[in-house]
């Protein structure tokens, strides 16, 4: 692999920074006051919460952002229906994030809890959820209802559970729940019932969107930055790590192994009580393999050095390191899912207090609508429509019309949102044509519904 080399432009002027720095420019900043809101079991309507959605500030200075966020997300989270108590709620926080993050030895292993931070504020979580398999009592240990681990918590043992098929009924339909409050994501954030194969129906009585939608077509939208300091990504980029070819899914090189033991762990598919140690159960049922000369295979990190439409050749001619949020053939998430189990850079992503004198704060007019691009998935569509768009600094409107410009649906897109759905199962076949406008600026994309 190629060492990675980033160019940092230094300038006198900090607002040059504002101008290509995705660590900058990349949020999604609350500029009309949305708030939070939440489902609870058995009411499909949703509760409006005072808590100020997305990110509130972007300060920087020639060294770092200082991103201010209330972790919660203008997507409406919950119900999370596996027992958890917790509601999302505030976290209030403060992330310094590096303008020039640095590689480092690919050795410092993700740990619990916040391992990143996507651009709406909401925390990352890597594949674990603190629970483990203890050999000596034959059981498992940690987490809620369960023995405290040997050593205590956050000892590290042999077998750890996989959060992701563990938890998935826990899960909202952005793929995410709360920890003690602290709502995050430890896979990749689109809604599951957008995915090829729907593993949750949970979105089917509590509808919600996610942070964006997984398009074949087009090259991921910027998700958010590790705790190393480099960029994460959805599913699809370029093939070429170069910036050119088509746009391909990011494989994870992480695969099941095929041995039917697990040394000091439960055998495969052993039952207890009512769970199956399934393969695929525990993290260290995973086994990475190297790909050589082909680029859609991620490192052992989950991600590789490449050319992104925010990390242009022109400022990064040697390309960024980025992580992707890996998925399978039917979009369904795959291990790693985003980062890990090791950093590829040096962890210099910190919360602090307050923000340090002499910093700029970017303003929030700086990042319009004005090009905003609208992705239509699928089309041709049959029982749905997902418009997205990366970003929704205002609320948008959605217009589903007909060839005689008929508007026969319509939708928005809340600020601090990326996209809107439309469901088309009462549609007659046909052509139509979708219209996203702020009041000022619109894009319209033909799309075809053929059920």
């Amino acid at each position: 692999m190629r060492k990675l080399t980033i160019l940092l432009i230094m300038t006198a002027n900090c607002a040059v920074f504002a101008q290509t720095n995705p660590a900058i420019t990349g949020w999604l900043i609350n500029t009309t006051g949305i708030t939070g809101r939440h489902y609870v079991a058995g009411n499909s309507t949703s509760i409006v919460d005072a808590v100020q959605a997305n990110v509130q500030t972007v300060q920087y200075n020639a060294t770092y952002s200082y991103i201010s966020a209330t972790g919660i997300p203008a997507y409406i989270t919950g119900p999370f229906q596996d027992g958890n108590p917790s509601l999302a709620t505030a976290q209030n926080k403060i992330f310094r994030i590096p303008l020039a993050p640095v590689q480092g030895t690919g050795t410092v292993a993700t740990t619990g809890g916040n391992i990143g931070i996507f651009k709406n504020g909401v925390a990352l979580f890597d594949y674990r959820d603190g629970v483990a398999w203890n050999n000596t009592t034959g059981a498992l240990c940690g987490g809620p209802g369960n023995p405290t681990c040997p050593g205590g918590p956050g000892t590290t043992q042999a077998w750890n559970r996989d959060a992701i098929p563990a938890e998935r009924a826990g899960f909202d339909c952005a793929k995410a729940h709360p920890a003690m409050g602290n709502y995050h994501h430890h896979q990749n954030p689109s809604a599951f019932n957008l995915d090829l194969v729907v593993l949750s129906n949970v979105c089917n009585t509590y509808p919600a969107d996610g942070l964006y939608v997984i398009n074949t077509s087009q090259h991921s939208p910027l998700l958010g930055f590790a705790y190393d300091g480099f960029p994460i990504y959805g599913a699809y980029a370029y093939t070429n790590t170069d910036g050119t070819g088509a746009i391909t899914r990011m494989k994870s090189s992480y695969q099941l192994r095929t041995n039917t033991t697990r040394t000091n762990g439960p055998v495969i598919n052993q039952v207890v009580g009512t769970q199956t140690f399934f393969n695929g159960y525990f993290r260290e049922d995973y086994e990475y393999v190297a790909h050589p000369g082909d680029a859609t295979y991620l490192d052992s990190h989950n991600g590789r050095i490449c050319t992104t439409p925010e990390y242009p050749a022109s400022l990064y001619p040697n390309g960024i390191y980025c992580y992707f949020t890996t998925v399978d053939a039917n979009h369904n998430s795959a291990y790693p899912y985003v980062v890990g189990p090791t950093f590829y850079g040096n962890i210099t992503v910190s919360t602090v207090t307050t923000v340090p004198s002499g910093t700029t704060t970017l303003a929030t007019n700086s990042i319009g609508n004005s090009d905003f691009k609208v992705t239509i998935a699928p089309n041709p569509a049959s029982e749905f429509i997902a418009i997205q768009t990366p970003m929704a600094e205002n609320d948008m409107d959605v217009y589903l019309i007909n060839e005689l410009g008929q508007i026969v649906k319509s939708s928005k897109i809340l600020q601090g949102s990326t996209l809107s759905i439309i469901e088309t199962d009462t549609i007659y076949n046909g052509i139509y044509f979708v219209k996203v406008t702020d009041g000022k600026n619109d894009k319209t994309v033909k799309v075809i519904i053929n059920k």
